[in-house]
């Protein structure tokens, strides 16, 4: 798909969406490429197509990747308020191609069944613990980015989620303290393989979930402190337009507290680090007869968030 194509579809979206995040002075983050630039760089969306400020170029000591300016904590972020509060050029998404907010992680932790409603689509309890898996980082793409069908996979399936990234590193974290360690959230695609999830594999998940591209990001990191409650906020999934999954956030069985205390017990956190967080029912598997993505368009949105777009190829 063509980027140009990719962004007035973006734009059109935007415009018509049942959830439109206004200009506002919220903090997106940003990573983005453009044709007069050398690399990656970062950069505030100023929504609603209005475009991105390039946060380098406001300070060229700023790092150029998500994780580095996350690593420095207070001292970056305060220099993206100035920069947010400033009246900056912008630079049109004509001339952007947005990437995903974090690439590279530490880690991608996931977490199976987290959703009330999806349980009960599939008539299964609710879990008593948190259900954890993983994606390698290679299956990071951008909001944009295509989502290739693997050859060896027949039943790739669509999963909206809400991402958590992390700001701090920490082991061990109590729930009670476990929003400092958070830098904010984004929109994730959890693409699934159910022919590796279900019967290759021993019916382990990895492998099912981690294929190349299958964890679309974005557009934006939008910082916790922008995010009026993160467990209250409308999820959505469309695929070619009609709406495969809606829910909200508040059906979520563990919250981002919980799930940030329960695996930090095992692993320590860095910043960059992203936790998806489940997925609300609408699946394709659990369809009847089941359907699965072939050359299809996915849009998957969160409000206050925002939506990324993916074509299957």
């Amino acid at each position: 798909m063509l980027v140009s194509g990719r962004r007035r579809l973006l734009t059109a979206l935007l415009q018509a969406q049942k959830w439109p995040f206004q200009p506002s002075r919220d903090m997106r983050l940003v990573q983005f490429r453009a044709p007069h630039l050398v690399g990656p760089h970062l950069g505030l969306e100023t929504g609603n197509g209005g475009g991105v400020i390039n946060l380098n170029a406001f300070d060229p000591t700023l790092p150029k990747t998500m994780t580095q300016f996350l690593e420095q904590g207070e001292a970056t972020l305060s220099v993206a308020r100035r920069a947010l509060a400033a009246q900056l050029p912008v630079l049109p998404w004509s001339e952007v191609t947005f990437l995903a907010p974090v690439t590279w992680p530490d880690k991608v932790v996931c977490v199976g069944m987290n959703y009330v409603d999806h349980c009960k689509e599939q008539n299964v309890p609710v879990p008593k613990e948190p259900i954890i898996f993983s994606k390698f980082a290679s299956s990071i793409v951008g909001p944009y980015d295509e989502v290739v069908l693997p050859p060896q996979s027949q039943e790739v399936d669509w999963e909206v989620e809400l991402a958590v990234v992390i700001g701090k590193k920490g082991k061990h974290i109590k729930a009670t303290d476990a929003m400092a360690h958070v830098a904010g959230f984004t929109v994730a695609h959890d693409v699934s393989a159910r022919d590796w999830l279900t019967r290759r594999n021993g019916k382990q998940w990895l492998l099912g979930k981690t294929f190349d591209t299958f964890c679309p990001l974005g557009p934006a990191l939008v910082t916790k402190d922008s995010v009026a409650d993160p467990h209250n906020l409308k999820i959505c999934c469309r695929v070619n337009g009609e709406v495969v999954q809606s829910s909200n956030t508040n059906q979520m069985v563990f919250k981002t507290e919980d799930l940030i205390a329960w695996v930090s017990q095992f692993v320590t956190f860095y910043p960059g680090d992203v936790i998806l967080t489940g997925t609300p029912p609408g699946v394709g598997v659990f369809r009847k007869p089941p359907v699965f993505l072939k050359g299809d368009e996915v849009q998957c949105e969160i409000e206050e968030l925002g939506v990324i777009i993916n074509k299957v190829v």
